[in-house]
C-alpha cells in the first residue's frame, strides 16, 4: 500500500501523521512541541520537523511528503540562505502602524481599503507578511538590507526538506501566497508593485505552484537514516504493490516527491473534506472561519480576507486572534480545568443571565484592533458566579465567530453546514453551545490533526495524480443541533461595539 506523510507545523507544535494514500487510514503519527513566542528562529522549526519524524517511525515507506504551516510568517533569507532573523510569526502585531500606513498611502479610509482589497483580496492588518516587510524596512534597516529572499513557514520547510538547493528553489502554493498580501487569488500571479510598496524593493520570491504540481524529491540526507532504505536506489516499500502511475515511477528513481505544500487552513479544509456550501469553524490559538469558494472574495472593510484553497479554489476568511484561548483565561481565573470549565458553562442559562464577555485578551484581528483589551458586561450580583462566567467565556468566543460567518455571507458564501474542529471543539460546552450561537446545526468531526491531514491527502494527490485528490472519508462525525437563542448575540453586539467604541477613543 502506497503511504504518504503530512506535516502540520503550527504555531504550538510540529505534527506529523503516516496515511494510506489511497484510503487515508491513519498508520502512525508523531509530535513535537514549537517555542512560545510571536518570533521564532526557524531552526527550531526544523528541529521539531526531524522530532516529530523520528516520532512517527520515519519516512522510508513514503511516496510522498507535503507541509501545511502557519500563514504569514515572515522568513527573509540572505544571499546564501541564511535566516537574517528570527520569523515574525502571524500573531506578532507590532507591524500594525505598518498595515495602518499601507492603507493610508493607498488613499486612506474606503478608498485605501478597497485598493489592496482588490490588488491582494484582502486588507493589510497586522497578520499578514507586507505589514511585517514594512515593520523591517522602518525598525531593522539592516536587516532589511540582507534580505535577498523572502518566504513563509511552509516554503522554508519544503525547502529544507529538498536540501535547500539555492534561493530559486524556493517553492510555495497559491493558499499560502494569498496570505501575503503581495499575490493576488484572482491574478494568480504575484503583485511585485505591491511588494515594492511595503518593503521598498523586491527581494526573491518563492514559485507559486499548482494544487498537486510537485516542489521537487526529497533530499534523502536531511532526514539521516530515515530515508535509507529510499535513498539507497531501491523501489520504496510504501510502493511495492503499486506498479506504474508517478509516485511508482518517482519511488524506483530512488526518491520521495515533495508536495506544493499550503497554510494550516487550507489543509485543514483539505483534511475534513470540506467543498462548496461548507463554513469551517476551526478554534485553535485563533480562531478561524473560512468557506470553500469558486470565486475569490475582496471585501473592502477588511472582515473578509479573500485567501486561496489548496485545490484550485479559493477560500475567503475570518480570523480571529482569541479562540481557545479564551477558555483558557477563563479556566485559569475560575482555578478549575477545562472540562470543569465546561461543566460550569453548560450548568448557566443561555446567554449567562445577561452576563456577557468580550474577548479581546490579546488584541484582536477582526475586527482590527491590536490594542483592544477583553471586558465583562453584566456583572451583577445573579451574574457574579463561577457558572455564568464559564457560559459567558464560551458564548463570547463563539460569538466573535459567528461575527466572521456573517461577514461570509454578506461576501456570498453559502453556508450548508458548519463543520466545527480544532482544540476548542473537544469542549463539550462549546459543541452544544455552538448551535445557540451560529443558529445553524454543526457537524464536529472526531478530535483529529486535519490540518496534517490535509497536507497528507495534497501528499496523495501529488503521489497518485489524477484531477483532485483522492476521496478520503472522515468517519464518526456527530451532529449538534439546538433553537438558536438571538439574544445572546444582540447582547453580545452591544458589548462588543462600546468596547470598540472606547478604544477607538483611547487611540485618537
Amino acid at each position: 500500500m502506497p503511504l504518504v506523510a503530512g506535516v502540520d507545523s503550527s504555531t504550538q507544535s510540529c505534527k506529523v501523521v503516516i496515511r494510506d494514500a489511497e484510503t487515508g487510514a491513519l498508520v502512525r503519527q508523531g509530535r513535537a512541541p514549537h517555542p512560545d513566542g510571536t518570533e521564532v528562529d526557524p531552526q527550531a522549526w526544523w528541529d521539531a520537523l526531524l522530532a516529530a519524524v523520528d516520532a512517527a517511525g520515519g519516512l522510508a515507506d513514503v511516496a510522498a511528503v507535503s507541509v501545511a504551516g502557519q500563514q504569514h510568517g515572515m522568513v527573509c533569507l540572505d544571499e546564501a540562505g541564511r535566516v537574517v532573523r528570527p520569523a515574525l510569526l502571524w500573531n506578532d502585531t507590532r507591524s500594525a502602524r505598518a498595515a495602518q500606513d499601507l492603507i493610508a498611502e493607498a488613499g486612506g479610509g474606503e478608498a485605501g481599503r478597497r485598493f489592496w482589497a482588490e490588488a491582494a483580496g484582502s486588507v493589510p492588518v497586522a497578520s499578514f507578511t507586507a505589514t511585517k516587510l514594512r515593520w523591517l524596512a522602518r525598525h531593522e534597516p539592516a536587516n532589511a538590507d540582507r534580505v535577498a529572499a523572502v518566504c513563509l513557514p511552509h516554503d522554508w520547510l519544503t525547502w529544507r526538506l529538498a536540501g535547500a538547493p539555492g534561493l530559486d528553489a524556493l517553492r510555495t502554493d497559491r493558499g499560502d501566497a494569498s496570505g501575503t498580501g503581495y499575490w493576488s487569488p484572482r491574478t494568480g500571479e504575484y503583485r511585485l508593485d505591491l511588494l515594492e510598496r511595503a518593503f521598498g524593493r523586491t527581494p526573491r520570491l518563492p514559485t507559486v505552484l499548482g494544487p498537486a504540481e510537485p516542489a521537487g524529491p526529497l533530499d534523502p540526507g536531511v532526514l539521516g537514516g530515515a530515508l535509507a532504505e529510499v535513498g539507497s536506489g531501491g523501489s520504496s516499500p510504501g510502493l511495492r504493490h503499486r506498479p506504474g502511475g508517478t509516485a511508482s515511477a518517482h519511488a524506483q528513481s530512488g526518491g520521495v516527491l515533495l508536495g506544493p505544500g499550503t497554510g494550516d487552513n487550507a489543509a485543514a479544509a483539505l483534511g475534513v473534506g470540506a467543498g462548496p456550501g461548507d463554513v469551517v469553524v476551526s478554534i485553535g490559538t485563533s480562531g478561524t472561519v473560512f468557506a470553500v469558494a469558486d470565486a475569490p472574495a475582496a471585501d473592502a472593510t477588511g472582515m473578509v480576507a479573500g485567501f486561496a484553497d489548496a485545490t484550485g479554489r479559493f477560500l475567503p476568511l475570518v480570523c480571529t486572534l482569541n479562540a481557545a484561548r479564551v477558555l483558557d483565561a477563563a479556566a485559569a481565573m475560575l482555578r478549575v480545568g477545562l472540562d470543569e470549565l465546561s461543566d460550569l458553562a453548560l450548568a448557566a442559562p443561555p446567554g449567562a443571565d445577561g452576563l456577557v464577555m468580550v474577548p479581546y485578551l490579546e488584541g484582536e484581528r477582526t475586527p482590527d484592533r491590536p490594542d483592544a483589551t477583553g471586558a465583562v458586561h453584566g456583572l451583577t450580583l445573579r451574574t457574579a458566579t463561577p457558572a455564568h462566567l464559564a457560559r459567558a467565556a464560551v458564548e463570547g468566543m463563539l460569538c466573535a465567530l459567528a461575527d466572521g460567518l456573517d461577514a461570509l455571507i454578506a461576501q456570498g458564501a453559502t453556508v450548508d453546514r458548519v463543520i466545527l474542529v480544532g482544540g476548542g471543539a473537544r469542549s463539550a460546552a462549546v459543541r452544544r453551545i455552538a448551535p445557540r450561537v451560529f443558529g445553524r446545526p454543526v457537524v464536529v468531526p472526531p478530535p483529529g490533526e486535519y490540518v496534517a491531514d490535509g497536507a497528507a491527502r495534497q501528499a496523495a494527490w501529488v503521489a497518485l495524480g489524477g484531477a483532485a485528490p483522492p476521496a478520503w472519508t472522515v468517519a464518526d462525525t456527530e451532529e449538534y443541533a439546538t433553537e438558536p437563542v438571538p439574544a445572546i448575540r444582540e447582547r453580545y453586539a452591544r458589548a462588543r461595539d462600546h468596547t470598540v467604541d472606547r478604544v477607538g477613543a483611547a487611540r485618537e
